[in-house]
């Protein structure tokens, strides 16, 4: 994918922009990390795209593993049920 020389294309970087999610998911096949972390340590754009990626996905893990606050939960509750009553009466 990537150029012997020179700078990644803007097709070589899409390309391997869509392999990132598989590649932190640890779904590629061992060349294909190869390649990746290749361009990765060449295209400054690209690593900062994987590390935005990594970063949210961690966070967003980290969150769907933490209870809400009951008065948050309350609130959400109240917000449901007024919606729904919106809805019933149209």
């Amino acid at each position: 994918m990537a150029h012997d020389h020179g700078d990644p294309s803007a097709s070589d970087c899409a390309d391997f922009l869509e392999q990132i999610v598989y590649f932190i998911d640890n779904e590629l096949d061992a060349a294909d990390c190869s390649a990746v972390r290749a361009h990765l340590d060449t295209c400054n754009p690209c690593l900062e795209r994987y590390d935005l990626q990594r970063t949210v996905k961690s966070i967003v893990a980290r969150s769907c593993s933490e209870a809400a606050p009951a008065e948050l939960r309350q609130r959400v509750m109240v917000r449901i049920r007024e919606v729904q009553v919106r809805i019933t009466e149209s």
